[in-house]
């Protein structure tokens, strides 16, 4: 049989689902690696009416992963747009947040806060300024409502959608499924066939799901969780990954300078200029610590 290309658009451990054209296909691949996310670009081979099997991924421009010592998960591929949504209840986990952030800025993509449910305004105001610090680092926060007022929310985020391929990434109560079920009205049904597809039961947020908008945008919706691993980034990568350090890196007095405790250290420095935030640092700290972990054997 000939080759087709597809995207994957769900995925759940070993098994996948890819649009093709027109069709629809289960998909697995070859050996017990799979080394695949929600977002690719496959070539397929076709085994029966509507399963395959994936030959070959091409080429990522982006890929999204969280990990810890003993395991990597796949968020997306080909992602240039993360948006991460918060709301003004139940409250959010700062850790996460960050977290996402500078997973985006690692991974080379833009990232967006979403504040939603600001018709709370018991919570709004202490919100806000939480958000805020991110938004003095550069990183736009855009406010909605989308249960209160739907058709504003979808006149916001409409074009800050077109033409990216986006993810969702939120703690479980934030609003991603209303929001999902907003901008794709046939989501709830989409998100049953491919439970079915991929014998996921009554589990249907277990999965990742990617919806084609329109030919150039599409969003990923991710599962809630509440951890974000970044395990796999390397000390020069999560330098680079926090946008407020770049003005002093390369003004060290070494070279190799690890930003903890060295003599003449520029970013060191910012910190105590105020610069560069406390918090912000012991999360470098923390994230380089963890990235140091290796599992220890016998």
């Amino acid at each position: 049989m000939s080759t087709l290309r597809g995207t994957i658009i769900a995925a759940h451990g070993r098994h996948y689902i890819a649009q093709a054209g027109a069709e629809r296909l289960q998909c697995v691949t070859r050996g017990k690696k799979s080394h695949v996310a929600v977002g690719d670009m496959v070539d397929l081979k076709k085994t029966s009416g509507d399963q395959a099997v994936i030959e070959r991924v091409a080429e990522r421009k982006t890929l999204l992963y969280r990990s810890d010592q003993y395991k990597s998960k796949f968020l997306a591929a080909n992602v240039d747009q993360i948006l991460i949504m918060v709301a003004t209840e139940p409250g959010f986990t700062e850790d996460l947040v960050s977290r996402a952030l500078v997973a985006a800025t690692a991974a080379g993509a833009q990232a967006r806060l979403l504040l939603n449910k600001t018709d709370v305004e018991a919570g709004l105001q202490k919100a806000r300024e939480r958000v805020a610090r991110y938004a003095q680092l550069g990183y736009p926060v855009h406010e909605l409502s989308v249960r209160a007022y739907p058709e504003q929310a979808v006149a916001l985020l409409a074009p800050l959608l077109a033409g990216h391929t986006s993810i969702l990434i939120g703690q479980s109560g934030m609003g991603k499924s209303s929001l999902v079920n907003l901008l794709v009205p046939d989501a709830d049904i989409a998100v049953r066939e491919i439970s079915e597809a991929l014998d996921t039961g009554k589990h249907t947020t277990t999965f990742t799901r990617l919806y084609q908008l329109n030919d150039d945008t599409a969003i990923i919706d991710s599962p809630g969780f509440q951890e974000f691993g970044l395990h796999h980034l390397t000390e020069g990568m999560l330098e680079r990954a926090f946008p407020e350090f770049a003005p002093a890196l390369g003004k060290c007095r070494f070279t190799n300078c690890h930003h903890v405790a060295e003599p003449d250290c520029a970013v060191l420095e910012a910190v105590r200029r105020g610069e560069i935030s406390q918090a912000r640092h012991g999360l470098y700290l923390q994230l380089r610590h963890e990235s140091m972990q290796t599992i220890g054997y016998g």
